[in-house]
């Protein structure tokens, strides 16, 4: 195995990297390891081994549904209202306001 010798500075929001060395401490690995196998990953996969996008799907636009798919997802609202999956709108909007801070 090569020695490790090589070093780098990067500016990190004080706030993530905060956040990602607690994760990696309870997993028991060092930043210096995780930078490690992260780019490790980079050349196994030639590029990013993740899709860079955002965590949610295209929003639906419901006057281009048809009444069959338009069912569907009313359903899909009601199965997730029955297994307990809601927010009260006050929680979802303070959600969807960090998920686009950046």
């Amino acid at each position: 195995m090569a020695t490790k010798s090589s070093s780098f500075y990067a500016r990190i929001d004080p706030d993530i990297k905060l956040q990602a060395e607690n994760i990696l401490s309870g997993l028991g690995i060092s930043t210096s390891c995780a930078i490690d196998i992260f780019f490790r990953q980079i050349v196994l996969h030639k590029g990013l081994p993740f899709e860079v996008k955002f965590p949610y799907e295209k929003p639906i636009i419901v006057s281009s549904l048809t009444p069959e798919e338009l069912n569907t997802e009313i359903q899909k609202g009601y199965e997730d209202i029955l297994a307990g999956r809601t927010k009260m709108i006050d929680e979802a909007i303070t959600d969807m306001q960090k998920d686009f801070q950046l």
